[in-house]
């Protein structure tokens, strides 16, 4: 019958297990003395070997021809505790004995020698499953137990075990094993088992299994291809993963936000086999690296997962800020927590691609402080946010008609205002006396020609027909201590005050802007330009920012909420 890897190669000895040198040297040398503990607390993440040193350790303290601290493996004690027909070493899973009459069932027996063996050894596994009563019921034999026994103690979840318990045993923390060490002892169980494991196969199962050589284990034996070799693609295939050049892909969409593409992009991932939870756990382990890298750029490269050239990282580095990655990741960490609860879970990680290509539809604060950092570098550069904004087009009003009544105009009906450019606002007085009826608004036809403002008050007609427009840039136009405009043979001049100023006003399209209205006003064409420095002290004083008037920002606001009405 054929039998798992990890068991097949669990390790038989202390010198057998894999990175935790520093827990089997000290055990090695407790066994060599005698100076051995009652209890012992084994404590780390999943896979990293406590169960197969409590195993070693129930075998080297009983054995009869121990080596180096080392268990002999060929005594009779050794292989009557190995195959379980020695009864007084006894392995409990405290998941499914964590009742309070299993533990005193166990203390009760404990205080018996043993039969076979010099030591009674109790190896309870998840140690923390067992109950409140359980945990005081093994308090009391646990704190003076008889010299024939020993506990041993392992738990994945340090946290949940009393501090009681804790107390009274010698704790031994089993860290995660290298990358480096599970390939190398991958290669080995390959050659072993006949399968020929490329070296890039072995290093991608080992990043794959986090720390556990179970895990990485449990992997070589899902790709095994007895007839071919195992290669990076063969263990993408295997595990239904998308690879590292389809998640670089994908994750370049994303920053670009390409919508589209990176939909594409799944479906096709999707299409051949993917499986969705993957590929999401993939792009997280990506940003998670990249996040990092922005982090901490010089002391960080080692707590990178790996799998990615440095031409790809620096490429997809510079996409993206700090606080949207951490964005980005909150949203992939959420769904991913999410997808086991899931009705569709392609549905779920469409919409999740979604959310990470527009931040926009990203409501939290994560989300928002994404974009006020993007907005915050945009300015940084000198690059005014609101040429990046179309304007908001105003809303087209018909001319009101004749023969109304005295009553206001409706909403929809309600004329333009002057600083509209290119269209000549007539206001006549009706000649009924009394009472005076509401003044009438016609339009000129289009081939009237435009009559052409008085160059004193020209400059804030401008700067009011900008208001709205650009939201960002009306400021420094509005300020005359900031922003100056002087008329001469067709060229409007702005003097600013300083070169930011002149970043911020100088655009493209605010001189545009600017170039039509001044047109409109003067009745010929007109070139706006850009200059830092104070206006020449010949220039007319009517040329400067007349007195600021009131009734140019009610008028504004009139034409930027449709529930307010301006009559005159």
């Amino acid at each position: 019958m054929y039998q798992a890897l990890y068991r097949k190669w669990r390790p038989r000895t202390f010198d057998d297990v894999v990175g935790q040198a520093h827990i089997t040297d000290t055990l090695k040398r407790q066994v060599e003395t005698g100076r051995l503990s009652h209890a012992y607390l084994f404590t780390g993440t999943r896979g990293t070997g406590k169960t197969t040193c409590a195993k070693i350790l129930s075998r080297a303290v009983n054995c009869e021809h121990p080596v180096n601290g080392n268990p002999c493996n060929q005594c009779p004690s050794c292989l009557g505790i190995e195959n379980g027909s020695i009864l007084d070493v006894l392995e409990l899973d405290a998941a499914s004995n964590n009742g309070v009459d299993q533990v005193r069932a166990l203390r009760d027996e404990a205080v018996y020698t043993p039969a076979a063996v010099r030591k009674r050894v109790y190896i309870v596994d998840e140690v923390h499953m067992l109950s409140t009563a359980a945990f005081n019921a093994l308090l009391k034999i646990l704190e003076e137990p008889p010299a024939h026994l020993m506990f041993i103690l392992a738990t994945t979840e340090l946290h949940k075990v009393p501090a009681t318990i804790k107390s009274r045993c010698q704790q031994f923390s089993f860290k995660r094993i290298l990358p480096g060490d599970i390939a190398a002892r991958l290669a080995y169980v390959a050659r072993q088992e006949g399968l020929e494991l490329r070296g890039e196969g072995a290093e991608l199962l080992a990043r794959l299994a986090d720390g556990g050589l179970r895990d990485a284990l449990s992997l070589l034996d899902q790709c095994a291809i007895p007839d071919g070799p195992i290669g990076v693609q063969e263990v993408l295939d295997a595990l239904g993963l998308a690879g590292n050049l389809e998640t670089a892909r994908l994750m370049e969409q994303i920053g670009q936000g390409d919508t589209a593409a990176a939909l594409e992009t799944l479906a096709r991932l999707y299409g051949a086999g993917k499986e969705v939870g993957s590929l999401l756990g993939e792009l997280s382990a990506l940003t998670r690296d990249l996040l990092v890298r922005k982090t901490a750029p010089k002391g960080g490269a080692a707590l990178l997962t790996g799998g990615y050239d440095e031409n790809t990282m620096r490429r997809l580095s510079n996409l993206f800020q700090t606080p949207r990655l951490a964005q980005m990741l909150g949203v992939l960490q959420s769904t991913i927590a999410d997808l086991s609860r899931s009705g569709n879970r392609r549905t779920d990680a469409e919409l999740c691609l979604i959310r990470l290509c527009d931040p926009v539809l990203d409501e939290s604060m994560a989300g928002i402080n994404a974009r006020l950092s993007r907005v915050e570098e945009l300015l940084a550069g000198g690059i005014p946010t609101a040429c990046a904004v179309p304007p908001v087009p105003q809303k087209k009003v018909p001319d009101s008609r004749s023969g109304q009544k005295d009553t206001p105009p409706r909403e929809e009906e309600r004329p333009p205002l002057p600083e509209e450019p290119g269209e000549r606002i007539a206001y006549e007085a009706e000649s009924e006396p009394a009472p005076a009826p509401v003044s009438r608004v016609e339009k000129k036809p289009a081939d009237t020609p435009v009559m052409a403002a008085p160059s004193g008050d020209l400059w804030p007609r401008l700067v009011a027909g900008l208001r709205g427009k650009f939201p960002a840039v009306y400021p420094f136009l509005s300020n005359p201590s900031a922003v100056q405009g002087l008329l001469e043979d067709s060229v409007l001049t702005l003097w600013v005050d300083t070169d930011f100023t002149k970043n911020m006003v100088g655009t493209s399209a605010v001189l545009e802007a600017l170039e039509k209205l001044a047109a409109a006003q003067t009745g010929r064409a007109v070139r706006c330009t850009v200059k830092v420095g104070a206006p020449p002290k010949t220039a007319p004083a009517a040329q400067q920012p007349a007195e600021h008037d009131n009734l140019d920002d009610l008028l504004a606001m009139g034409q930027q909420f449709d529930n307010i009405i301006i009559e005159e």
